[in-house]
């Protein structure tokens, strides 16, 4: 592991200044996929600027018919959470499925978003619920920030603040995963609610993507028999030493069916 300096600020602002004019500044949220990136050698950045004591980064509240959610609020706190339980919980099943629980104890909502693992969970249910990510800057949808491989719309220097997720009617989510990493080999969240029909899949592809024909599917009918038959292309899915691109494309609705069925 590379030399770097270490900052510790107590307020975004403060965040914000320390990240700024550095060489290769990085944001240290749970450090669940960077730090082991360093060790490696693959990362080696000028500056980290941990975000664990800056001030109203974490937290759940509820807003109106919006849950929101602290960008360095761990996985476990989400899947602890009676509010979110109450409100929405297929959130707490994502939460809850992550990693062991030391991951879930470390990591964090908006490390997991601004990394964009193409395996990740939380793509998945921010994507399929349709919900909208706050940066110090702006807000940007769902739809918009997923943008490749490890690869979002966030600016350089931009941090995560928090997430904001519409109340669904309906919310499911199931996983078919690896048994080491606990990562998705392929996971479905499904909605419906304030942002339509969404069915979200992560673990197939490079990013995370909907599946346009399961969501009119469940548009005309929301239940897993309007899912019965339903195909997916393998094109342009990943294939790896654990599955094909045909058998990820094969579970895509499968899994469909299940989360549709979870969320009653």
């Amino acid at each position: 592991m590379n030399d770097f300096e270490f900052h510790r600020p107590a307020t975004v602002a403060d965040a914000l200044a320390a990240f700024a004019g550095r060489d290769d500044a990085r944001f240290l949220a749970g450090g669940q996929s960077l730090l082991p990136s360093m060790k490696l050698g693959l990362s080696a950045p000028s500056d980290l600027v941990d975000l664990a004591r800056v001030e109203g980064l974490s937290g759940i509240r509820l807003q109106g018919a919006t849950l929101v959610v602290g960008a360095t609020t761990p996985h476990a706190a989400v899947a602890a959470s009676p509010e979110v339980a109450r409100a929405l919980p297929a959130l707490a099943r994502v939460a809850d499925g992550i990693g062991d629980r030391a991951v879930r104890a470390r990591g964090t909502l908006g490390g997991s978003l601004a990394n964009n693992d193409p395996a990740a969970c939380w793509p998945a249910a921010v994507l399929g619920l349709g919900a909208t990510i706050r940066t110090d800057r702006r807000a940007i949808p769902a739809d918009d920030f997923f943008t490749g491989l490890y690869e979002t719309a966030l600016a350089a220097g931009e941090l995560v603040t928090a997430v904001e997720f519409p109340l669904a009617e309906r919310a499911g989510w199931v996983k078919f995963k690896q048994p080491a990493s606990r990562f998705s080999l392929v996971g479905v969240f499904a909605s419906r609610g304030p942002a339509g029909v969404r069915v979200a899949v992560t673990g197939a592809g490079s990013c995370v993507f909907r599946v346009p024909a399961l969501e009119a599917a469940l548009a005309r009918e929301w239940s897993a028999k309007a899912l019965e038959g339903a195909e997916v292309s393998p094109e342009g899915l990943s294939s790896d030493l654990h599955a094909s691109a045909e058998y990820r494309a094969h579970l895509i609705p499968v899994l469909c069916r299940r989360a549709v069925a979870q969320a009653g």
